[in-house]
């Protein structure tokens, strides 16, 4: 014991040794739970530049709103540590892209003790992580033999590809969307698979924004666009926790809002570090109720003449009687709905207003007088309010702050989306058409086990055909832990995972013995970005778009092997090997894309000098990105994507769905953004069973879950529930006390972090945390998503995570 003592006091054990200690017999939880603390060299040990030494670019490829550069400094097959970007002059516009410590401590995702070593057969329920070990053919062979059966009973249809980012900035790896990733080659060449829209991040606004501005996803000008606007209003956006890497966003905010010395106004229930001493007012707001607040500010604007009405004349539909389509009812409009002359009859003033959202009258009338009155002015919001059982609703009543001040397609202006960024064009592996129609949204995948057949346009959302064929039977999962851990109600999915004659068969690539991966059929052990080559795509900071040579660092560890290879095995398998692989290997795909890019954009450097350089960065050629402009200087010449071209802030195509579809009594899809009470929000029933609205919110030392086992940003990082000092008083509990939180989907125990920098009647919670229950179903890795609902939202059927009613108790002192 001594000496192991010792030898992590002195820099730790090397790779080999690593591997020797952990033996190869263990396999499964054996192989992890049964490991010795990962070891490291000393950052100080390394330091000195060693004669074998070489410096590899590889990345980080996250879901996190960057992609960083990771420069690998490797001696004899080990990297032994690892710096960031050094290219530039470090200028704003120009800056270096450096990771965050999450990207920092990449050598410590590689060589974790969680690492999956080989390819693994279940042997016990799913769940509970018991697997043996078997040969990468023995895999091959029954992953084939399950599909050819099952597509053979059931159709393509019965195959589905789930939500996974791990891998987002990959280009051969990528895992996200579905239709983009190898696995969709390989299944578009066998006949397709079920595939889904929407995703855990955005569902909500996609879908709620298109309604407004049309095209799909909605923009926003860049955060470099900043430094033209006089006020910043931050709904629920939080780049410092959320855009903390390199891609630099709080930078760029920083930067642009010294430029311009712009007021901030930051709405959020989380005093947040976005906010941290920036902000000149924040407004902690109740969960749900953002419709509430904008509609009464719209009320104080409309009522003092404040609002901008040649633009709303020229550019919009249905703000008042005078552009309400023919279609309409009469007083139908947003004016009128706002003043109460509607159906409704209520006016909607900050006396109203401030019973439900918790905001004074004197905060709400001074808001809107500031918003209206400073020109320009940056409305954004985050996605945080949009992940609520009415986020449809909500992010298109954030954009009316944008159109009633009209200032959408300008410098320093905005349109109420979150902010948008100049990347580089690159072409991305193709993946073929998918001979499959039918698309779920991604939030009912568990849903689409269970009554697959039942799911339909009008009543689920499913897009492409009236209803399923069949019930998913094959999940594949790459690069995901969606399957349990950031999904919603774990309990429940648990239970439909655990009946093997509804999903057959469940597949995970993966670089670790995630939560998700427990509850695997096969698990194959996925290579890490600095265990292959690749181009890291999807960057860009404010108005500087980069890309990244991602090269390979180190041989593959174990017997890890990449998405290429693996989908190349399997199509030979399937008979289309040849068709996938087009007789070319990883590098071979590479070098084509990148020819093929180069032809599009001859200035980029010939392949070799990438891979040397490790990554190319380029200005905004028009300096900033203005979201609509064009649309703003000419609405005839450049119409928008909605029926009319215009803006539409009364929404025929929502009039009708409204009509049409199966909704239940408390659902609601309206052609207007008007303020819904929901089920679980702030004046539910059920309060009175569960007093604390849940909240949760993405946390530093994790990019979703991806690192969330790693020690050290663990202990840098705890997990806790934040809970106001009220709210704790009442219940006898002090910071780091152990508590339960708990309702009637799970319950889970963690420390408490007591702190004003929360609504009283709010708790929130980092999501993220690894699933890690106990024998009676009580989680202790303060995962939320053991008290999150299934329920999906009305309209996009997105995820509702952050509408929970909750309540806290005691368990002991610390």
């Amino acid at each position: 014991m001594k000496d192991a003592q010792e030898s992590l006091l002195t820099g730790g054990l090397t790779r080999r040794d690593f591997i020797k200690s952990s033996g190869v017999a263990a396999v499964g939880l054996a192989a992890t739970a049964g490991a010795v603390a990962l070891p490291f060299k000393s950052m100080a040990a390394s330091a000195p530049a060693a004669k074998d030494e070489k410096i590899v670019w590889s990345a980080c490829t996250v879901n996190c709103g960057s992609r960083c550069p990771l420069r690998m400094h490797v001696v004899d097959g080990e990297i032994t540590w690892v710096e960031t970007d050094n290219t530039g002059n470090d200028l704003y516009g120009n800056h270096q892209v450096r990771a965050c410590l999450r990207g920092r401590s990449m050598r410590r995702r590689i060589y974790n003790p969680d690492r999956l070593k080989y390819p693994m057969k279940r042997i016990g329920k799913r769940g509970e992580g018991k697997f043996k070990r078997i040969s990468w053919d023995e895999a091959y062979d029954e992953i084939a033999a399950s599909m050819k059966r099952i597509i053979k009973e059931y159709g393509n249809e019965a195959i589905y590809l789930n939500y996974g980012t791990g891998t987002l900035g990959g280009t051969v790896t990528k895992s996200w969307p579905p239709g983009s990733t190898l696995i969709a080659r390989l299944m578009n060449l066998t006949g397709g698979y079920l595939n889904h829209y929407g995703d855990y991040s955005t569902a909500q606004i996609t879908v709620g924004l298109d309604y407004t501005y049309g095209g799909g996803w909605a923009d926003g000008n860049s955060f470099s666009d900043l430094e033209n606007s006089k006020l910043i209003v931050q709904f629920g956006n939080n780049p410092a926790e959320t855009r903390m890497s390199g891609g630099g966003l709080t930078y760029y905010l920083a930067e642009a809002k010294a430029r311009s010395n712009a007021r901030m106004i930051v709405v959020d229930p989380r005093y947040t570090d976005t906010a941290g001493g920036r902000e000149e007012l924040w407004i902690p707001i109740r969960p749900g109720t953002d419709t509430a607040f904008v509609a009464a500010m719209a009320y104080v604007m409309i009522t003092e003449d404040l609002v901008d009405q040649p633009f709303l004349d020229k550019y919009c539909v249905g703000y008042d009687e005078n552009t309400l389509p023919a279609s309409a009812p009469a007083r139908s409009d947003y004016k009128s709905y706002i003043l109460g002359l509607g159906p409704d009859g209520i006016a909607k003033t900050p006396e109203w207003a401030t019973r439900i959202t918790g905001i004074p009258v004197e905060t709400i009338i001074q808001t809107a007088r500031e918003i209206a009155t400073a020109k320009p002015c940056a409305i954004l919001q985050g996605w945080g309010l949009q992940r609520t059982a009415a986020g449809e609703i909500a992010s298109r009543s954030i954009a009316m702050l944008a159109l009633l001040t009209g200032n959408v397609g300008i410098n320093g202006g905005g349109t109420g989306a979150r902010e948008s960024d100049y990347s580089i064009p690159f072409v991305r592996f193709p993946t073929l058409t998918n001979p499959v129609k039918a698309s779920i949204p991604m939030f009912l995948w568990t849903d689409a086990i269970v009554r697959g057949t039942e799911m339909t346009a009008t009543r689920d959302g499913i897009r492409g055909v009236d209803k399923l064929k069949a019930p998913i039977k094959f999940i594949w999962n790459y690069a995901g832990n969606c399957l349990i851990n950031q999904h919603a109600d774990i309990n429940r999915t648990h239970d439909i995972l655990q009946d093997e004659k509804a999903c057959e068969m469940i597949v995970v690539i993966d670089n670790h013995m995630t939560s998700s991966a427990k509850y695997a059929d096969i698990v194959l052990p996925d290579l890490t970005t600095s265990e292959q080559a690749d181009f890291c795509m999807d960057a860009f900071a404010g108005n500087m778009g980069y890309f990244i040579f991602a090269d390979q660092a180190i041989a593959p560890q174990f017997e890890s092997k990449g998405i290429y290879e693996i989908c190349s095995e399997i199509a030979e398998r399937m008979g289309v090997g040849e068709a996938f692989t087009e007789g070319r290997d990883q590098e071979g795909w590479l070098r084509h894309l990148y020819t093929l890019t180069k032809k599009q954009d001859p200035g980029l450097p010939d392949f070799e000098t990438m891979r040397k350089q490790g990554i190319y960065k380029r200005r905004d050629p028009d300096g900033h990105y203005v979201a609509y402009k064009a649309f703003r200087e000419d609405p005839q010449g450049n119409p928008l994507g909605t029926p009319s071209g215009k803006i539409e802030i009364y929404s025929e195509r929502l009039a009708q769905i409204a009509a049409t579809w199966e909704l239940k009594e408390d659902e609601v899809i309206h052609p207007l953004p008007v303020y819904v009470s929901t089920f679980e929000g702030w004046d539910d029933k059920k309060r009175t069973i569960y007093p604390l609205q849940l909240t949760g919110f993405h946390y530093k030392a994790r990019t979703h879950s991806t690192y969330g086992n790693v020690d050290i940003l663990k202990d840098a990082a705890r997990q806790e529930l934040w809970i106001n000092p009220l709210d704790a008083d009442e219940r006898g509990i002090q910071q780091g006390d152990l508590i339960r939180i708990f309702n009637d989907r799970g319950e889970v125990h963690i420390p408490a972090k007591v702190t004003p920098r929360i609504l009283p009647g709010v708790v929130a919670l980092g999501e993220g945390g690894w699933y890690a229950p106990d024998g009676s179903k009580v989680d202790k890795g303060g995962c939320i998503n053991v008290l999150t609902t299934q329920r999906p939202s009305p309209l996009a059927k997105g995820n509702p995570q952050h509408t929970n009613l909750v309540d806290v108790q005691l368990v002991k002192k610390a």
